[in-house]
């Protein structure tokens, strides 16, 4: 499926601006941030601004075609992928990476029969990734 199939199943108005952001969320498995987004692209869509960026990404979210993450607690990150994952920060080099999500059944039934309505899970790890450990390994 095409980028532009993909923000018509979402039911999304496709344009240049949208299609050259989903694109780049699905190619860059980075979690961006707006300001990245708008840096990589202002030069291919010269009349692209942050407000035109925070906008289309908000719009992905209300659609379903995008996530927020609040991970960073300095900046809001994006995700072009909306299956259900867990994230990871490495608070040494700043990047998150996608692990698998291991939902616990037992969990969402105890809070099911206490009234709650489940309608979103996140799952946030934070700690140093393996390659930032090992070279901290090396350098002890």
């Amino acid at each position: 499926m095409n980028v532009y199939e993909y923000l018509l199943s979402y039911h999304i108005k496709p344009s240049v601006q949208r299609i050259a952001i989903m694109d780049y969320l699905l190619k860059h498995e980075t979690h961006p941030c707006i300001d990245e987004i708008y840096m990589a692209l202002c030069k291919e869509i010269p009349t692209l601004s942050k407000t035109t960026v925070y906008n289309t990404l908000k719009l992905f979210v209300e659609h379903g075609a995008a996530k927020m993450l609040t991970i960073d607690e300095r900046n809001a990150c994006f995700d072009g992928n909306t299956s259900l994952h867990a994230h990871f920060l490495c608070r040494t080099c700043g990047k998150i990476y996608d692990l698998p999500f291991r939902e616990n059944p037992a969990e969402r039934e105890e809070l099911e029969e206490k009234g709650f309505v489940l309608e979103e899970i996140h799952r946030y790890y934070k700690g140093t990734c393996p390659e930032c450990a090992k070279k901290a390994g090396e350098r002890n």
